[in-house]
C-alpha cells in the first residue's frame, strides 16, 4: 500500500491532476476490447474475435502495468514507486489501441 501511495504522491507533483484519475485513464487506455481466439469447427481451425468481459479489461492492464514496473525497477537505481508513477503517467497519455477503430 505504500509504493501505490508514493506513487500517487509522485504523480501528483509531476503532473499536477489527480492521481486516481490518472490510474483509471491508464486502465482504460491499456485495456484490450476485443480477443482473438482459435475455433475449431469441422476440422478448420480459423481465428474469431470476440469482445472482452469488463473485469478482463480491468485485469489485463492493471497486471501488466504492475509488471511493468516490477521489471523496470529491478536492478535499477529507481525505486518501485518510481517506476510505477512513469508506467501510469506514460499509459495514461496515449493508449495501445486506436481509438477510431473500436
Amino acid at each position: 500500500m505504500r509504493i501505490v501511495e508514493d506513487a500517487f504522491y509522485i504523480i501528483y507533483h509531476r503532473t499536477g491532476e489527480n492521481p486516481v484519475q490518472i490510474l483509471i485513464d491508464a486502465v482504460i487506455n491499456s485495456g484490450v476490447r476485443q480477443n482473438l481466439i482459435r475455433m475449431d469447427r469441422f476440422g478448420l481451425n480459423r481465428g474469431e474475435t470476440i469482445d472482452t468481459s469488463p473485469l478482463q479489461r480491468i485485469n489485463q492492464p492493471v497486471s501488466s502495468l504492475c509488471t511493468g514496473a516490477r521489471n523496470s525497477s529491478f536492478k535499477s537505481i529507481k525505486t518501485i514507486s518510481e517506476c510505477l508513477a512513469d508506467e501510469l503517467i506514460n499509459a495514461s497519455k496515449v493508449g495501445f489501441y486506436d481509438k477510431k477503430n473500436y
